[in-house]
């Protein structure tokens, strides 16, 4: 009878530890403990707040719904989906919803030309031209005092280091805070997505001038399709097919990739036809349609619970449940700061609230304490989508944050903000 009692004893402590999170709804593919509040050094009420923050967002209509999820020393604190993934037809979003990730999946395309850098196979200071020869011929646009505008050739090429940076010299088309005459002449990220494949894409872009001498100036930009392109040809494979191969699948990142299967678009994530800021119309590129060129900067698809396993694999130092993805040396290098003091930092025109970070190797990483308008850590790691998608890891704190939106409008900076400050603030330690 005794023994019957410490056994009855024991499945309830088991069961009030495994269920004593309210605000947790795993997905059985997700690979993660479930961590109570006490042991994540989370308060009930902080993460309160984040439910009533999507409320009150999805009340005034200023978002269909959205997906939050927050890991903290390897367990899950947080999961949990609100409002709609689809505003037409109202489908409730899910845990599993699948997002357009935008420039979420720049830091996946790093990783994946670190894994060969690993393999001594891409060297950070390969030359690009060494890949696409025509990259030689490009000249750097400058506008001179009389208005004119010359070309020079350029003094230090273009490496998979500065890809990886942003300080190739190329640039976005349609972005403010580029001076360069030769601006204009760029495409956007949905026009480069809308290329016909790789060689396409390359032999439009090395046709155009440079924006700035290689190596001295942080310009987001083009860089990771090229840098998508440059694993192409070392891997001998179409980038799905290596990222898939050397992260998603050792991962069971399921539901990542640049194609959507036709059993899985009902679980896609689309905006409002209109902007609620200013009632313009708005679309989710790669949502509407399959991408002709898997575009290393922006084009892939996925869900939170498939990004909060690649940026666990991270924090924990290249490996996530017995998989090693990258050494922890490797690791180390992606994510310290690479802008030197000869580089001019412009993180913080591309991302307003990231005053004191510099850019690592496919994610911007926090170099000092204070100075930005949210809370975290020196080391502090990450990069948003453009269609309303976060991640950032906080290796002090032993923290993962993903969240996902279908804003593609201004909002979208907006979420990235208060996310931050959201999880932050939920914090009891």
């Amino acid at each position: 009878m005794k023994f019957q009692l410490l056994l009855t004893a024991a499945a309830v402590i088991a069961s009030t530890t495994s269920m004593a999170n309210e605000f947790v709804n795993k997905p059985s593919s997700l690979d993660i403990p479930i961590a109570t509040l006490k042991q994540a050094g989370f308060s009930a009420d902080g993460l309160k707040r984040i439910d009533a923050f999507f409320a009150s967002e999805i009340e005034k209509k200023r978002v269909p719904g959205g997906v939050v999820g927050i890991v903290r020393d390897g367990k899950l604190v947080y999961l949990k989906a609100h409002g709609t993934q689809n505003p037409e037809t109202q489908d409730p979003m899910k845990v599993d919803t699948i997002f357009a990730l935008a420039s979420m999946t720049k830091p996946m395309v790093s990783v994946g030309a670190l894994t060969l850098t690993q393999q001594a196979k891409l060297p950070l200071f390969s030359k690009i031209s060494d890949y696409y020869p025509d990259v030689a011929n490009m000249k750097v646009a400058i506008k001179k005092a009389d208005g004119l505008v010359e070309y020079e050739n350029v003094k230090n090429p273009m490496t998979v280091q500065d890809l990886m940076r942003h300080t190739s010299g190329l640039t976005y088309g349609g972005r403010p805070d580029t001076s360069s005459p030769a601006a204009s002449l760029y495409p956007s990220g949905n026009d480069a997505a809308n290329m016909n494949g790789t060689l396409d894409f390359m032999s439009k872009i090395t046709k155009l001038p440079l924006v700035y001498q290689p190596g001295t100036i942080f310009e987001y930009s083009l860089s990771h399709e090229v840098l998508g392109a440059v694993v192409e040809k070392v891997s001998g494979k179409s980038l799905d097919a290596y990222l898939r191969e050397s992260i998603w699948a050792p991962l069971k990142m399921n539901d990542t990739g640049f194609h959507v299967a036709a059993n899985k678009k009902p679980r896609l994530a689309r905006p409002f036809k209109l902007n609620p800021l200013n009632n313009s119309p708005q679309n989710i590129l790669p949502v509407d349609k399959d991408v002709s060129f898997e575009c290393g900067g922006g084009c892939s698809l996925g869900t939170v619970p498939d990004y909060l396993k690649f940026g666990q694999m991270l924090v924990n130092g290249g490996e996530f449940n017995g998989q090693r993805i990258l050494s922890p040396a490797t690791v180390k290098l992606m994510t310290n700061d690479h802008l030197n003091k000869n580089i001019i930092n412009r993180v913080a025109n591309v991302e307003p609230h990231r005053e004191g970070y510099g850019f690592g190797l496919g994610v911007a990483v926090r170099t000092a304490p204070g100075l930005a308008a949210v809370p975290g850590n020196v080391g502090e790691y990450s990069w948003n989508g453009a269609y309303g998608t976060g991640f950032f890891a906080d290796p002090q704190a032993k923290l993962v944050v993903v969240f996902g939106t279908a804003a593609p409008g201004d909002l979208r900076k907006y979420y990235r903000e208060q996310i931050q400050n959201l999880v932050y603030g939920a914090m009891t330690r």
